[in-house]
């Protein structure tokens, strides 16, 4: 008597569950394996794994090509959905697509044994701290600010709009109104509401625009922040790291 075997095709065992893969998977697959397996585009994908963004000056010195190869690496990872890129002023700044992305990679590494190289920023600590990015707040203290607004709910990217804009929910709203905001007046300004400014030092979005410009004048009305005479460094007071743990759940 004979035992037949049938094989199913093209199904594969993931976590004890058949997947189909089907032939357009699997040159999808191919496709963004053959993208990461560049050694100057894996150093790159791994340098942005932290979370922050890099131009492609310093994506280039990180993988060890010149700018003009660097733009081409950037055009196929950007093609492939790996990479973002957010223009801001004369400079082009490169981010992973997504958490997915990240896990994919952070599985690579798993594999692989090793991690890939943490950022350290080089911008003085006075300034990288907090400091003003044209008439809001920049550095750690803002970007901390932005994430406890984005966690607590109280903004969130703005539909309809441009992708890096930002509303404010009606908790936020209430919030700021506390904090002495007209969010009425302040949104009918002739500038943007709110949208993600990059941030220079962190790599990571502060809140710009007439919101993070009212976020400022709170700041220092209350002397949660002084200004620095001779630089656009802020020092942070003792009442203002208790205020921001107070009210937003920040390290004090």
């Amino acid at each position: 008597m004979r035992t037949i075997i049938r094989i199913a095709k093209q199904g594969h065992f993931v976590y004890g569950q058949t997947m189909d893969a089907g032939p357009s998977a699997d040159g999808a697959v191919s496709h963004i394996a053959a993208a990461i397996a560049e050694p100057a585009r894996t150093r790159m994908l791994y340098c942005l794994l932290d979370g922050r963004a890099r131009t492609s000056t310093e994506l280039a010195i990180v993988a060890e090509v010149s700018p003009s190869t660097a733009s081409v690496h950037l055009s196929r990872l950007k093609d492939n959905n790996l990479v973002n890129v957010m223009v801001q002023g004369r400079h082009r700044y490169y981010s992973l697509q997504g958490s997915k992305v990240a896990r994919a990679l952070e599985g690579l590494s798993v594999l692989a044994g090793s991690a890939g190289k943490r950022f350290a920023p080089t911008t003085p600590d006075g300034l990288r701290t907090a400091r003003t990015c044209y008439d809001h707040m920049a550095g750690i203290v803002a970007v901390e600010l932005h994430d406890r607004f984005m966690a607590l709910r109280w903004m969130r990217p703005a539909s309809n709009a441009a992708g890096d804009a930002y509303e404010l929910t009606q908790d936020g709203a209430r919030m700021f109104a506390t904090l002495g905001v007209d969010v009425t007046v302040t949104r009918a300004q002739r500038r943007r509401f709110a949208y993600a400014c990059l941030d220079w030092s962190e790599r990571r979005p502060h809140v710009g625009g007439a919101l993070g410009a009212a976020l400022l004048s709170v700041a220092l009305k209350r002397r949660w922040v002084e200004r620095d005479l001779d630089s656009r460094a802020l020092a942070v007071t003792g009442l203002g790291r208790r205020e921001m743990h107070a009210r937003f759940g920040m390290e004090a």
